[in-house]
């Protein structure tokens, strides 16, 4: 019963690739078709088609066409001539054909024909590079456009909370080594994460002697072996990068290879460290510390001969020692202490400012990099002068520059060391995994002959694995031997264990609880469910929210203005200095009026924060993406997080969604002389090509009266299935028909008075009634029942509490759709309703001002999820749904559907006071800054003050966002206490 709940693609065993896509979607980029594949995505599926179309008139026939065509799920966009007859259309083939375009284009009343020489493919790859060294959302910007300027990438995002790129781009015009050379050339370090292809990448440790001969003869044995691609060798630190195709070979292969290639001289494993986020996190803590501790040895002197020594009448007779003419020992001291952190410890900033300036860009850097050399350099120059002349007294501000900075790498320590735990969920999903397994060898008749245990990163595909009671599946496959029970409540939601045997499919990182089980290897490394969520959390938390483009639109021109700001400030302090605008005694007794001035100037300079204001939303969408994951509700990205919190009406379909969706036959009603056994053969042999849940459940039934182990139904010709009403079929050279009223009317049948009494009373009592024609004669009723989800009825209690508007949109009949939603306490219901009647009436809401949620799980609903503002799919639900969708409810509970938008509203509750907080900052902090506060209370802020209000302002807007890590869902739903549901 495990492939009941294990309806993500992700985790289906159904010979596809991925199926959840971790695509963002919003408007700022085009869209990927909702029910594109993500693996179908990288491996380039795009295609554009031209047809002719003949017959149009007016802009209103055009208009009509791509309408038409762009309701069909998986197009991406459509242009329609009129002056030319001609529309050209976008699409993904994977998922919608040229011939389906064009039926239905003619189904709109036109002509249509596909112009073949003119089609032309595009391939589109995403890949996905770190990049280090941003610093603000200026660098982003930066990247970005620099990216989006290349020949060939459709889009291009940087985040910078999570400090890397998307982009997706066209393998046949650039490659990822270009688009790495071109974030390069802009300053920052590229390093690549996925290249897009769908190949796996392993690096491995090498222990041993390497000579350039050594090196090659590993390097052309591993060339040898079918299925690797690319071999990269790093001599310095002993590591060897592996890309290779997971269905034809595998780490165990390679460590083999390169041990029997040195004859014993080399050892190989898989290296410790990784390539992964985490060590890359790590590595960037490391050095801020690092670099904060080194300028702390030389500025810890420099503040306590600045600050300290100069009020001890001892040490400070020392200090005044004149070395040459009026310059003294504190002094010269002063500046050969604050030289290293200037220069060595603070050269980050040097390289920051310098990269973005070369762009025609300034960042955080540019005014850090301008305020401590204004407080150095002039520093430098009263010395010099004090060296040179008899009388001069010099003021240096050697403790601002080297202060400032040690502040600021405090802050982005601090800053760094709290991004890292934004991403905790992706840690704790990661940690499911195993870290060994216990490999099988088999012989030829199946039986084991020994068995090891492995690092289970060392997995490959078809592997006998070995789980004990315990113990956790090491990897996606199926059951080969054995039977257990299996706790997979960490990836469906399921709380009683899955019974296990024999074909039965298992998810990598679940509980094995009492047999011990056979499983063979499936999907492995990146393929595997568990690294298909943890992708799509990624993917994200990469994805900008809308309301981020505020920030951006800010950090285009927040520097220059700062810079400006600054610069009057100075001025206008020194003029008024100059002029004796102010009386002398607000001038302190250690700096004269042009210092003073100085010193504000840099302090306006060095408050100002655009990092508060790039981390505001990026950090809590990472965190919010996270905490919904870890609570079974899978948000692919920011749009849909702050769609969701808008919410207010939503509209469910009934099966799967407000039912079980498991439904099952009630009673059957003949209404003509007929054996059961035959009646229920010929409608099964209609219905059993049909995927339907109502089908299904037909054809469930109908074995009961066959005893046949292997069951072979008789063969159903001309088979047609009319979405949402039924079946036609010839049956042993019968006509059989099976669906509802309308389907039947359609087909001129006439419906007895006794049937329609029939479908009355099933419908009374939420039942749904199936007609059944055979020769155009009414043969039968079959009644069939879908129980509500327990908790349904409260769920929606809940909603209309929130505010929230609910309506029910279902193919199913009028009678059984009023009597389920008048149970669960839904008023408006819309019935019989086809796919497209589905889309049009999420429009249609729309239109009246509306945020629409769609809550589906099949394949019909794909168009209303598509159509939807947030498209909520059940997670046992279809694979199509599951694309189609925003939002995926892992664990199909009604109940994930209010977490789901509290969640969002909590979240944008929190990325609103974090800009209130950033920008509220800054228009505080800059005038405090600039000394209005000076003339009337003597209140001033000294520049290293004022770099640490700096630093700590991104740390609190990081620090914010980490407070949604403590997130609750509503407490009515815990007293709902709403559980997935198993049916046997």
């Amino acid at each position: 019963m495990a492939s009941k709940f294990l309806a993500l693609a992700c985790i289906r065993n159904n010979g596809s690739q991925v199926s959840i896509s971790p695509r963002p979607h919003y408007p700022s980029m085009p869209k990927y078709p909702k029910g594109v594949l993500f693996q179908q995505n990288i491996q380039g599926s795009e295609a554009k088609a031209l047809f002719s179309v003949i017959g149009m008139t007016c802009s209103a026939c055009a208009g009509s066409v791509e309408k038409a065509i762009k309701r069909l799920p998986g197009i991406q966009e459509a242009a329609v001539d009129v002056l030319n007859n001609r529309a050209q259309v976008l699409f993904y083939p994977n998922f919608v054909k040229e011939e389906t375009i064009r039926e239905t284009i003619e189904d709109v009343g036109f002509q249509a024909t596909l112009i073949e020489e003119e089609v032309a493919e595009r391939s589109v790859q995403i890949c996905q590079i770190r990049i280090k060294g941003m610093t603000c959302t200026s660098c982003t910007r930066t990247v970005e456009s620099v990216l989006q300027g290349i020949h060939g990438v459709n889009t291009a995002q940087v985040a910078l909370a999570t400090e890397e790129a998307e982009i997706r781009y066209d393998p046949k015009i650039v490659s990822y080594s270009q688009l790495m050379e071109a974030i390069e050339d802009t300053g920052f370090e590229a390093i690549i994460i996925n290249t897009g292809e769908d190949r796996s990448k392993i690096q491995l440790k090498l222990e041993g002697i390497l000579t350039d001969l050594s090196m090659r003869m590993v390097e052309t044995s591993l060339q040898a072996l079918p299925g690797v691609e690319a071999i990269d060798f790093d001599p310095m630190f002993q590591k060897v990068s592996i890309s290779y195709w997971p269905d034809q070979t595998g780490p165990r292969n390679f460590i083999q290879v390169i041990e029997s290639t040195g004859s014993g001289r080399f050892k190989a494993m898989i290296n410790p460290e990784g390539a992964g986020k985490d060590s890359h996190r790590q590595e960037e803590v490391r050095a801020y510390f690092k670099s904060f501790i080194w300028s702390l040895v030389f500025t810890v002197p420099v503040f306590l001969l600045s600050m300290v020594f100069m009020y001890i009448p001892g040490i400070k007779r020392g200090l005044n020692i004149k070395v040459v003419n009026m310059m003294n020992i504190g002094e010269l001291l002063r500046w050969i202490l604050s030289t290293p952190v200037q220069f060595i410890i603070g050269r980050r900033f040097y390289t920051g400012s310098y990269k973005a300036l070369r762009h025609g860009s300034a960042n955080m850097d540019v005014l850090i990099a301008l305020g401590t050399n204004a407080a150095y350099f002039y520093s430098v120059y009263s010395v010099l002068r004090a060296a040179t002349s008899h009388d001069f007294m010099a003021m240096d501000f050697f403790e601002t520059s080297s202060m400032l900075i040690s502040f600021i790498l405090l802050g982005k320590y601090l800053e760094v060391l709290a991004k890292g735990k934004t991403s905790d969920a992706i840690a704790k999903l990661m940690d499911l995994a195993p870290e060994t397994a216990v490999l099988l060898a088999l012989d030829s008749e199946g039986n084991v002959t020994s068995e090891q245990e492995i690092d289970s990163r060392l997995i490959q595909k078809n592997d006998v694995l070995k789980v004990m009671p315990g113990s956790k599946v090491a990897s996606d496959g199926f059951v080969l031997w054995g039977q257990s029970h299996v706790n997979e409540s960490m990836i469906t939601g399921e709380a009683r264990p899955v019974a296990k045997r024999k074909g039965d499919d298992v998810i990598g990182g679940t509980l094995n609880e009492n047999g011990v089980l056979h499983v063979q290897a499936t999907k492995v490394g990146s393929e595997s469910a568990l690294s298909q969520i943890v992708r799509l959390v990624e993917s994200a938390q990469m994805a900008k929210a809308p309301v981020q483009k505020f920030a951006d639109r800010i950090s285009k021109y927040f520097v220059p203005m700062v810079i400006i700001l600054s610069f009057f400030t100075w001025l206008s302090w020194y003029l008024a200095g100059k002029f004796n605008w102010y009386p002398k005694s607000w001038i302190p007794s250690s700096v004269d009026s042009f210092q003073l001035a100085l010193q504000f100037g840099i302090s306006v300079m060095v408050i100002a924060c655009p990092c508060a204001l790039g981390l505001a939303t990026p950090t809590a969408v990472m965190v919010g993406t996270g905490v919904g994951a870890s609570q079974g509700v899978l948000i692919k990205g920011g749009q849909a997080l702050e769609s969701a919190h808008k919410i207010n009406c939503i509209v469910f379909d009934k099966t799967g969604t407000l039912t079980i969706g498991k439904p099952v036959v009630v009673t059957t009603r003949l209404l003509q002389n007929m054996v059961l056994r035959d009646f229920y053969e010929l409608v099964a042999a209609a219905e059993v090509n049909s995927e339907h849940p109502l089908a299904k459940a037909i054809v469930e039934y109908a074995k009961k009266f066959r005893e046949e182990e292997n069951l072979v139904w008789p063969e159903a010709q001309g088979f047609v299935s009319i979405t949402g009403h039924g079946v036609k079929a010839k049956v042993q050279n019968k006509e059989i028909i099976v669906g509802n009223r309308s389907l039947m009317l359609e087909c001129n049948i006439h419906i007895s008075v006794e049937a329609q009494e029939i479908l009355e009373e099933t419908e009374l009592i939420a039942q749904t009634g199936i007609l059944v024609s055979i020769d155009g004669r009414m043969v039968g009723v079959i009644a069939i029942s879908d129980p509500l989800k327990p908790g349904a009825q409260e769920a929606i209690s809940l909603l209309k509490s929130m505010n929230v508007e609910s309506i029910m949109v279902t193919g199913d009949n009028w009678g059984t759709a009023n009597s389920i939603a008048k149970e669960v306490g839904i008023e408006t219901v819309i019935a019989e309703a086809k796919p497209a009647q589905k889309a049009e009436k999420v429009k249609e809401l729309q239109s009246k001002g509306l945020t629409v949620c769609m809550v589906g799980d099949g394949i019909n609903d794909s168009p209303a999820l598509v159509a939807a503002d947030v498209g909520m799919a059940i997670g046992a639900g279809t694979d199509i749904a599951i694309e189609a969708a925003d939002i995926v409810l892992i664990k199909s509970n009604l109940e994930d559907v209010i977490t789901a938008i509290d969640l969002s509203r909590k979240t944008f509750f929190r990325i609103r006071l974090n800009y209130v907080w950033a920008v509220g900052y800054n228009v505080i902090g800059i005038p405090i800054a600039a000394g209005a506060l000076f003339p009337s209370t003597g209140i001033r802020l000294p520049p290293w003050v004022a770099g640490a209000a700096m630093a700590a302002s991104s740390v609190s807007v990081v620090c914010s966002s980490l407070l949604l890590k403590n997130y609750k869902r509503p407490k009515k739903l815990d007293a709902l206490e709403i559980r997935g549901i198993m049916v046997e």
